[in-house]
């Protein structure tokens, strides 16, 4: 499946600003890109950076004044699509190392909270059976509204209020997953299905040795979303940090199918 992406941003900052960029899809086994095209306006600074998990790239970069960023690619995703349900978990003792972390509780997905009410509302279940329940759990017990949440909204708001974008939803089911002993972590993707057009978020999860992304809104199939990198939860990657004030103008997603 190919997938073209257009993404522009544009911002004003009053003084001169560090500000960390995470927008360009990862380049990985499953997703290979073609044709990338990055194109900003002039910066005092500018590097890359691993992203995290080694997954993708950050970029740093000092600017004054306007900032302007577009961003174009092809990505050829060759993710297959696969059934969830059947998979089995791995106990924690047996995981490896760089996955520990995505067991713990963090600072949008405090999983330690939900322990009890994962084993009584979904007994019996276990690996990605129970994954696919609770899934299917925050789709069908959340609505999609946008503005409903915040930037400090977590997942425990997220549980009371019943309402969030896409973000609350994959907080929501990665804290839930976490609290069956199941390692999960945030997405931050380009989806061609995603309404209204955005930067997308979705979970991650831990089954049968490897990961697989899982789409609690239902807007996103594993197999056409390009990934932009990974992380214990939004803090980690935003797809722009500013360390100074700074004021948004314009933000434009488009994907599509090719």
């Amino acid at each position: 499946m190919k997938i073209q992406i257009h993404a522009r941003l544009f911002y004003v900052f009053a003084e001169p600003t560090d500000v960390l960029i995470q927008v360009e899809a990862a380049e990985e086994a499953d997703q290979r890109i073609d044709a990338p095209e990055l194109w900003l306006t002039p910066v005092l600074h500018f590097a890359r950076v691993p992203g995290h998990d080694e997954i993708g790239q950050r970029i740093w970069i000092r600017v004054d004044g306007e900032l302007a960023l577009d961003y174009k690619a092809l990505v050829d995703v060759s993710r297959p699509w696969v059934d969830i349900s059947a998979l089995p978990d791995t106990q924690p003792h047996l995981l490896p190392g760089a996955v520990i972390d995505y067991l713990m509780p963090s600072r949008f997905c405090p999983s330690d909270r939900f322990s009890d009410f994962v084993s009584t509302e979904f007994p019996g279940l276990s690996g990605g059976a129970l994954v696919a329940a609770l899934r299917d759990w925050v789709g069908s017990h959340l609505t999609y509204e946008p503005g409903a949440s915040h930037a400090g909204t977590c997942a425990s708001d997220t549980f009371i209020q019943r309402r969030g974008v896409c973000r609350d939803f994959a907080h929501l089911l990665i804290t839930l997953a976490r609290a069956a002993s199941i390692p999960a972590r945030y997405a931050s993707v380009y989806a061609p299905d995603v309404s209204p057009p955005d930067f997308h978020a979705v979970a991650e999860v831990w089954l049968d040795g490897t990961w697989h992304l899982v789409d609690a809104t239902g807007m996103a199939a594993a197999e056409d979303v390009v990934k932009i990198g990974v992380g214990r939860d939004a803090a980690d990657i935003p797809f722009l940090s500013s360390f100074g004030n700074a004021e948004l103008y314009e933000t434009k997603v488009s994907v599509a199918r090719v």
